[in-house]
C-alpha cells in the first residue's frame, strides 16, 4: 500500500494512508467483487467480504493471500437494515471502515412496457439505495479520521442508454449521480468517491445475460456471447482483473475523485 499522503484540507496536516486499511467489499462472493477483494488484500488491506452466500464468501476468503485478515459477513443488501449491520460489524471487529467498495448489483431485461413495478423497484433498491445506505453509514467515520476511499462499481449503463434494460440503466445513472454528489460534498475531507463503469465483463452475471439472449432470440449461447463481446471495440469481454485495477487506482490515488472511470474496451469515450 502506498504511503503517500492526501492533500491537506482546511489548513490541517495531511493524513497518511492507513498501514492496513480496513476494507468492506460488497458482492464479494464471485466475479468482480472476489477479484477486487484479492487485489486489495495483495496491497495489505484487511478485507471484510459480504454477499448472500456464506459458502461463496468462505471460498473467496480462503483464496486470499496468506496472512490476509478477513471477515466473512453474509447478508442481503435488499434488507434495509443490512448496510447498517455490515458497517457496525466491521467497526466492532476493526474499529472502522477506511475503504468501501460497493460492488453488489443485478440486472433485469425487459421492454419498457413489460418492466414491472417490482423489477423497477428491485433495481433501484439494490443498485442505488443500498449503496446510498452504505455510504451514509461509512462516511462519518471516514470524515472523522480524515481519510477514506469509496468506490462504486457501476456500469457504462451509467453513461448511456440501452434498449430493454431501462430499470438497470436508470439505477446506474442514479448511482453515478450519488457518487458525483458525494465526491463534491467530501472533497475537502480526505475522502474520495468514485465509480468504475465496466462494459460487459466475463462474470457469472454476463453468463446469465447470455442465457437470456439465447432463450429470447433462439440464438445459440455462443452466438449470444459474441454479440456481447463485440459491444467492446476490442472484440472481447472485459476481465475482472481489469476492473479491479481501476478500483485500485481509485483507492491508491487521492487526486481521483468524482469520476466515473470506464473499463469497457473503448465503447464509451468519455
Amino acid at each position: 500500500m502506498s504511503s503517500a499522503s492526501d492533500t491537506a484540507t482546511n489548513g490541517s496536516p495531511p493524513v497518511s494512508t492507513p498501514a492496513r486499511p480496513r476494507t468492506l467489499v460488497t458482492g464479494a462472493g464471485r466475479g468482480i467483487g472476489a477479484t477486487v477483494a484479492a487485489r486489495l488484500a495483495s496491497e495489505g488491506h484487511r478485507v471484510a467480504l459480504t454477499a448472500r452466500s456464506a459458502d461463496e464468501l468462505e471460498r473467496v476468503a480462503g483464496a486470499l493471500p496468506d496472512g490476509t485478515d478477513a471477515l466473512v459477513l453474509p447478508d442481503d443488501l435488499m434488507d434495509p437494515a443490512a448496510p447498517g449491520r455490515l458497517i457496525a460489524a466491521v467497526e466492532e471487529a476493526w474499529g472502522g471502515v477506511d475503504v468501501l467498495v460497493c460492488n453488489a448489483g443485478a440486472g433485469v431485461s425487459a421492454s419498457l412496457a413489460k418492466t414491472s413495478d417490482a423489477d423497477w423497484q428491485r433495481m433501484l433498491d439494490l443498485n442505488l439505495t443500498a449503496p446510498f445506505r452504505l455510504l451514509r453509514g461509512a462516511v462519518p467515520g471516514m470524515v472523522d479520521r480524515g481519510w477514506g476511499r469509496i468506490v462504486v462499481v457501476a456500469s457504462v449503463a451509467a453513461k448511456v442508454g440501452e434498449p430493454y434494460i431501462a430499470a438497470y440503466v436508470a439505477s446506474k445513472h442514479g448511482v453515478l449521480g450519488l457518487v458525483r454528489a458525494a465526491a463534491a460534498e467530501l472533497a475537502r475531507t480526505g475522502v474520495t468517491v468514485n465509480a468504475v463503469c465496466p462494459g460487459y465483463v466475463d462474470t457469472p452475471m454476463t453468463d446469465a445475460t447470455v442465457r437470456g439472449i439465447a432463450e429470447k432470440t433462439g440464438r445459440t449461447e455462443a452466438e449470444a456471447r459474441r454479440i456481447l463481446e463485440h459491444k467492446q471495440p476490442t472484440g472481447r469481454l472485459v476481465t475482472t482483473e481489469e476492473v479491479a485495477e481501476a478500483v485500485w487506482a481509485c483507492v491508491a490515488n487521492p487526486g481521483i475523485t468524482g469520476q466515473g472511470i470506464n473499463v469497457d474496451g473503448g465503447a464509451v469515450q468519455s
